[in-house]
């Protein structure tokens, strides 16, 4: 579910998505979601996000966030690093994609891999940059998997063979672990 953020060609993914379609993404999401209380409440984050409502959208998430849920890390991060609902602020959404993306989150490992691309919000790491782009591409859906593999690859032009060879190190030493 890369849904919010734009893809190649500029268009918000979740806005090209049939109406049925984005019912199933946002089924998808609440069924990954471990309990049913925090399933409709991240039902209701997204579902205020839909309704452009980013300050109810990110207080929900930031409950979520809190307690571990990786879906609702990742889009606390979108709406830190866009500055919806929230004040704009690298750092505080680093800080959430990086959560999620521990837990194997492939949304928020892509988003933290560009954001160590540019540096913001995280020391420029083009090394680490790699890394997270690797580990996104390679655990994201069919329908999004030749599109990040494609920034992933425009990343490793920038990078030695040396630098490729230890952000495969690090992607391949990787493992997920869960909040508590």
């Amino acid at each position: 579910m890369s849904g919010i953020r734009p893809d190649l060609d500029g268009h918000c993914l979740i806005r090209s998505l049939r109406p049925g379609a984005l019912a199933l993404v946002i089924a998808a999401a609440l069924v990954a979601t471990p309990a049913g209380a925090s399933a409709q409440s991240l039902g209701q984050g997204l579902s205020a996000y839909q309704r452009q409502d980013y300050a109810t959208a990110s207080r929900i998430f930031i409950t979520l966030a809190e307690r571990g849920n990786a879906a609702a890390q990742t889009y606390l991060g979108f709406l830190f690093e866009t500055g919806r609902g929230v004040p704009q602020n690298y750092t505080e959404a680093a800080m959430w994609y990086r959560r999620a993306a521990e837990q194997g989150d492939s949304r928020a490992q892509y988003s933290l891999g560009l954001l160590y691309d540019r540096g913001f919000g995280v020391p420029r790491d083009i090394v680490e940059a790699s890394k997270w782009l690797n580990l996104s591409a390679a655990a994201s859906p069919p329908r999004v998997r030749e599109s990040r593999a494609r920034i992933r690859d425009a990343v490793t032009t920038k990078m030695t063979r040396g630098q490729i060879a230890q952000a495969r190190l690090r992607a391949l030493e990787w493992a997920p672990s869960r909040e508590h």
